[in-house]
């Protein structure tokens, strides 16, 4: 009996235990789930839910005669959820009954597995129940257009399990054309170079939010849950696509026929400071260090490093109008006064400096600056300035040349070095190898802006590259020309200067007359010859090669533009000397240049009128823009909108709200006329889906305007 009571007693005790055990824990349960509920349910969905940046769509780069100079193009990667429930319903009856003839599709579309290739690798994928399965990366707008309508996928996302996750790939339409000042364009913005880097805060727009979920190993998007980006806006730059081609084509022919090591050339509008053409071109190098050759056994060349802004060298020659400049402006000399070139070699504290040509006795300074002698610049410099070296220094800063250009476009080696004379390498020959273009570095951008000072009457622009910043075709912030220095010098000294370098041209001594003694415009300019260490060996006669310029302007008499071409040639070079070399791409340049926009001899036509009325679609500025380039007299007879429909007729123009375009959301506008640019832009902003087929205005379109229709519907546009 005693036992019995002990066992029951234990029983009862353990009983108690795991009531009060179980009060426990129903106790602890209910206080997490209300005390504690939302911390640990935040904390869950901390672990399966996270946001990914949706990147906006990036601005586009334009020229200032409006052509596209870098632009983003859609690229798409290719995901497949085998996990979806409709792909798997049935024991996956729609997966088997499309896979082999989606594998099909594949193959041929994509060339780059078989067929039975692409059918193994979704069966296996579909066998372990991918959730965010990588098909392909990096597909083309047309490729992707295709994939829509092939089996399975053209039943949706829901059913077929096709996830498309599209972004944008940066392309230059002109390829080579101004490459590295425009840009590029990486995913690390970083590492952007160019107007890209520059103003990539403006092009990239505002980034997007994506909520992911991570389930069955893998990151699957939540429907609904987005933050849309915002687009970027455009830059409009300063460049001219005309002038750019003509530059790029007459430097890339002397680069390869004279087998140059890399060169640029530079197109200044005289009065603004505007860049209207800038080329950089440089020996394009194998994996091994050798330089890259075409089938002709010629160097390739490529816009590898912008030389015109981001590489300062020794300028030679074409520093002397700074030397002369300081002598004129001192009133030191005229450009009548005389100086012994004591027949071009001279010794400066034991350091010969020699002129090019055999020399000449006493000559004028107008005459030495013409026939390009060292001897005559680096005698009258130091006979002024060595004992007032600050002097000299003061004109070179008040120039600019010891400043950053201050143009807009990020430069990685532009500073230029002016040497003064408390710095340790100053020394006796410092002061007459300055006066000639040695021991000082700066860019040709530096150069261009100096001559372009003299030719603008004295007045030093600020160099600039972007006009405007647009938003949807409105301008939200524009560019205006900036003057750097009122007046670099007297009217007195500029005259003198001006007369100085149109006898470089002019007279029969001079080293640019016998490249362009026949144009039929007038040219001032200055030829340079500078002597440079290839690779940094050393002057021998074995290292030695020569830097070539000519910076000039032209008309002489009311300067236009201003051109600098600097090209560093090689020990293989056939031409060394500025005028041979750099002379001979600046008229070409010139010529062109002069012929399009400059000269007032025109072809006259007799226009006849067009008595046939034209309708055209487009946007209100737009249109404004067309007009105002062609000169065509236009009335506007809507006060408010966006969009116009132009009335075109006898050399005169009407615009008018379009009767179809109607605001509501669920209605069809009517974009027949309009180009395929605006038609998109209107469709897809209201949430069509487009299809195109054609080239050309839209005729037709497959919903007709003015009936209602469902975000995500498809409507076909027939171009013509």
């Amino acid at each position: 009996m005693e036992i019995k009571k002990d066992i029951l007693w234990r029983v009862y005790l353990c009983f108690l235990g795991i009531v009060v055990l179980g009060v426990m824990v129903l106790g602890r349960a209910v206080y997490i789930q209300t005390a504690q509920g939302s911390y640990w349910k935040g904390m869950g969905d901390s672990l399966h839910l996270k946001y990914l940046p949706i990147n906006a769509e990036r601005g586009s780069i334009y020229s200032e005669d409006g052509n596209m100079l870098s632009t983003s193009v859609p690229i798409f990667d290719i995901y497949v959820d085998f996990g979806a429930d409709a792909l798997r319903e049935k024991d996956g009856k729609r997966f088997k009954d499309n896979v082999d003839s989606l594998g099909i599709c594949l193959s041929n579309l994509f060339k780059d597995k078989t067929s039975e290739e692409y059918i193994k690798e979704l069966k296996f994928a579909y066998k372990n129940k991918e959730r965010y399965y990588l098909l392909k990366r990096k597909i083309s707008f047309d490729a992707y257009k295709q994939l829509r309508e092939f089996p399975l996928v053209r039943q949706g996302r829901t059913k077929s399990g096709f996830i498309i996750d599209p972004r944008d790939k940066r392309i230059n339409p002109y390829v080579l054309l101004a490459n590295r000042t425009i840009g590029l364009s990486r995913l690390d913005s970083s590492k952007n170079v160019g107007l890209e880097k520059t103003y990539d805060s403006l092009l990239r727009g505002t980034v997007g939010q994506r909520l992911m979920r991570y389930t069955a190993g893998a990151l699957m998007p939540v429907e609904g849950a987005e933050v849309d980006p915002e687009n970027g806006k455009d830059i409009i730059t300063t460049l001219d696509t005309y002038m750019q081609d003509v530059v790029e084509s007459a430097l890339m022919r002397m680069m390869v026929g004279n087998n140059s090591l890399h060169g640029t050339a530079i197109v200044m509008e005289t009065a603004t400071g505007k860049i209207k053409a800038i080329a950089n071109l440089g020996q394009e190098k194998n994996t091994d260090g050798s330089v890259k050759k075409d089938e002709n056994g010629n160097s390739v060349y490529t816009e590898d490093l912008n030389y015109g802004i981001g590489k300062a060298t020794e300028p030679g020659s074409i520093f002397k109008l700074a030397t002369l400049l300081s002598l004129l402006e001192d009133k030191y000399v005229t450009i009548n006064s005389k100086v012994d070139c004591e027949g071009g070699v001279k010794y400066f504290s034991g350091l010969r400096i020699k002129d090019s040509h055999l020399g000449t006795g006493v000559i004028t300074v107008k005459d030495a600056f013409l026939r390009s002698s060292n001897v005559a610049f680096a005698k009258l410099a130091t006979q002024y300035y060595q004992d007032q070296p600050d002097k000299f220094i003061s004109h070179l800063d008040r120039f600019r040349l010891n400043k950053m250009t201050g143009i807009d476009i990020v430069a990685s080696s532009g500073k230029p070095t002016i040497k003064t004379p408390k710095n340790r390498s100053w020394s006796k020959t410092t002061i007459p190898f300055m006066a000639h273009g040695y021991e000082e570095l700066v860019t040709p951008l530096h150069m261009l802006m100096l001559y372009n000072a003299v030719a603008n009457n004295g007045r030093m622009m600020k160099p600039y590259l972007v006009n405007a910043v647009r938003d949807y075709g409105v301008d939200v912030k524009t560019f205006q020309p900036v003057v750097l220095v009122d007046k670099i010098c007297s009217e007195e000294t500029i005259a003198q200067a001006i007369e100085c370098m149109r006898a470089v041209v002019d007279s029969v001594h001079g080293t640019a007359h016998k490249v362009m003694y026949d144009t039929a415009y007038s040219i001032a300019g200055k030829t340079g010859t500078a002597v440079t260490a290839l690779d940094n060996k050393g002057y021998n006669k074995g290292n030695k090669i020569y830097q070539a310029s000519f910076i000039g302007f032209f008309p002489a008499e009311k300067p236009k533009y201003t051109v600098a071409v600097v090209i560093q040639n090689s020990n293989q070079s056939r031409f060394i000397y500025g005028a041979d070399v750099s002379g001979t791409v600046f008229k070409e340049i010139s010529d062109r240049i002069y012929s399009r926009y400059v000269s007032e001899v025109k072809l006259k036509d007799n226009i006849i009128s067009d008595t046939t009325l034209y309708n055209y679609y487009g946007t209100r500025n737009d249109w404004s823009s067309i007009f105002s380039y062609l000169n065509v007299p236009y009335r506007d007879s809507v006060n408010n909108g966006l969009w116009r429909i132009a009335e075109v007729k006898n050399n005169a123009a009407g615009l008018n709200a379009p009767v179809q375009l109607s605001t509501a959301n669920t209605v069809t506008p009517d974009v027949r006329g309009m180009g395929l640019k605006d038609a998109i832009y209107l469709l897809e902003n209201k949430g069509f889906k487009t299809s195109v087929t054609g080239k050309g205005k839209v005729v037709n379109q497959s919903v007709a305007p003015g009936t209602v229709f469902t975000r995500g519907q498809k409507i076909i546009l027939m171009l013509n």
